[in-house]
């Protein structure tokens, strides 16, 4: 059921979530077992507001580390990493209290389950989000999409890949970067899959060499693309899990990351590489070392890695035995 809000002003594909009088009314008519918040602020506010019943499971999932990534890299750039940590400290405080109300916190990272932990959120639980595999798969690989994504270049140009949403947190800026150091000594293409409101910003300062194909509405024709690059490159180093990396790993692609935030805990050492996040120089350098690895080689290591990619089965199985334990201490 959706509910009207106005468009945000940065990024008018999100919608506020204003309306708690219309969420209460039609949660308090449902009468759920659980409900479920997916936002700290106004989704957890509309939870709230909903009030509590005996029979009610109330759970949030940490989707977005805001602190981790707006306010401390924002004061980061004035005071220094360690300094910046040292005053955001109390903004984790906060954090817990909003969470406080909520029986169960589900994170995706292993990083953010620590980090919630840490500041005393209760009921953390780590919950890999899940990648279809029936979709994302080696065998989705096909020479005719590969020579699609080439477009004009030659069957010896290094295809590579990535996926998102384009907002400045993302930090297309050092892939782009990354990709026009790698593209002076070598052909290659890169092909940027997603949409948002700093594609046109991205499009101007973009070298040749890379196309932006828009937002693939066909989750197949994008496992299709996945499986027959030669790698993904990731700019975001803010991510609490990065579902586009292990779509990517799932289709038996090898990946270049960040080191930091939750994309890294998709990359396999075996098939893929990490460097220090937002350096354009360290990311390029990676992407020579992936693909200066031996292919067949590398090729089976990422086969290999893609049958460890959580799936949806084994996200939902943790959720749902979750509600269970929860249920059952309220209504034995």
């Amino acid at each position: 059921m959706r509910i009207a809000g106005p468009a945000l002003p940065y990024d008018r594909t999100y919608h506020l979530l204003g309306r708690l009088d219309k969420i209460r009314a039609r949660v308090i008519a449902e009468q759920p077992d659980v409900v479920e918040a997916h936002s700290p602020y106004l989704a957890a506010a509309a939870v709230v507001a909903c009030g509590e019943a005996r029979t009610w499971v109330r759970t949030a999932f940490w989707h977005a580390d805001h602190v981790g990534t707006y306010v401390q890299p924002a004061l980061a750039r004035h005071t220094g990493a360690r300094v910046a940590a040292a005053l955001t400290a109390p903004l984790w405080q906060g954090v817990r209290v909003m969470l406080a109300p909520f029986a169960a916190t589900f994170a995706a990272g292993r990083a953010q389950t620590a980090r919630l932990r840490a500041a005393g959120v209760r009921g953390v639980v780590h919950a890999p989000m899940g990648v279809d595999v029936a979709t994302f798969r080696p065998a989705a690989r096909a020479s005719a999409r590969r020579r699609e994504l080439l477009g004009d270049a030659s069957e010896d140009a290094v295809l590579l890949v990535g996926v998102g949403r384009f907002a400045f947190e993302k930090r297309w800026d050092i892939v782009l970067e990354a990709f026009e150091r790698v593209r002076a000594h070598r052909e290659a293409v890169l092909v940027l899959f997603g949409d948002g409101p700093e594609r046109a910003r991205l499009e101007h300062r973009a070298a040749p060499g890379v196309r932006f194909v828009g937002f693939e509405r066909d989750r197949g024709r994008l496992a299709s693309a996945l499986a027959s690059a030669d790698l993904l490159v990731h700019g975001c180093p803010y991510e609490t899990f990065g579902l586009g990396v292990a779509e990517a790993v799932a289709s038996g692609l090898p990946v270049v990351v960040p080191d930091a935030g939750g994309a890294p805990e998709s990359a396999d050492p075996a098939c893929g590489e990490t460097y220090e996040s937002l350096d354009a120089k360290a990311c390029a350098h990676a992407i020579e070392r992936l693909v200066s690895r031996d292919r067949s080689e590398l090729r089976a290591r990422a086969l290999d890695a893609a049958t460890r990619v959580p799936t949806l089965e084994q996200h939902f199985g943790v959720v749902l035995g979750a509600y269970d334990a929860l249920l059952r201490e309220r209504r034995p």
